[in-house]
């Protein structure tokens, strides 16, 4: 695997409220990864975004595909929906929690999916966009810093390491998302490769369906 495209930008005001926000990258040729962030990408709401376990987003082909699929009027370049990264061959199914991986001199660990957020359904003008995406599970995901350095644009990517108990990306978003599947969010609530954020909200949906 390569890395095929790195993506940054800064916050500008963005919406119909004209909240700061980074969504709109433009294509660059390295990124500076840094243990809370990267020098040349930077996030509007730091509340919701980046930070240590948010430093990377990667997004997938195969999610691309599925929205041209599911909304064949409308365009979706890549690089459109806020990823830093995009690496041919990985995607939400096949990219787990805790995985590790080599990518340049960097070493990084995958450590939660992107919980979608209205910024997609406006960045695209498809109302609910962030539901449909949060539904099938092709959310992206965030990693966390191993080791840092410069990634650049083919850069080759190798997969270092992977827990014997863990989530896929797509699964555990779909477990979780708008109702959840009390089933699945059950057997990945103890996982302890989640953090607390991902514990508590499969927690959530057990609850829900125990009223």
């Amino acid at each position: 695997m390569y890395v095929e495209a790195l993506f940054a930008g800064k916050p500008t005001a963005f919406g119909p409220r004209g909240a700061p926000s980074a969504i709109k990258k433009a294509p660059v040729a390295f990124l500076t990864v840094h243990t809370d962030g990267t020098a040349e990408d930077e996030q509007g709401n730091k509340k919701l975004h980046g930070g240590a376990e948010k430093v990377i987003h990667q997004f997938s082909h195969d999610g691309y595909h599925r929205l041209t699929s599911a909304f064949p009027d409308h365009a979706f370049p890549l690089g459109t929906i806020g990823e830093n990264i995009l690496i041919p061959g990985m995607n939400d199914e096949n990219v787990f929690i805790g995985d590790r991986y080599r990518i340049g001199e960097v070493i990084l660990q995958v450590s939660a999916p992107r919980a979608p957020c209205n910024k997609i359904s406006h960045r695209y003008g498809i109302k609910n966009l962030d539901r449909f995406v949060g539904k099938e599970g092709i959310t992206g995901w965030y990693y966390r810093v191993i080791e840092t350095g410069v990634i650049h644009r083919n850069d080759p990517v190798t997969l270092l390491s992977r827990h014997d108990k863990t989530v896929s990306i797509g699964a555990l978003m779909r477990a979780v998302h708008d109702l959840g599947d009390v089933d699945a969010a059950k057997q990945f609530e103890g996982l302890e490769i989640l953090d607390d954020e991902w514990r508590e909200k499969c927690a959530r949906v057990i609850k829900r369906a125990a009223k």
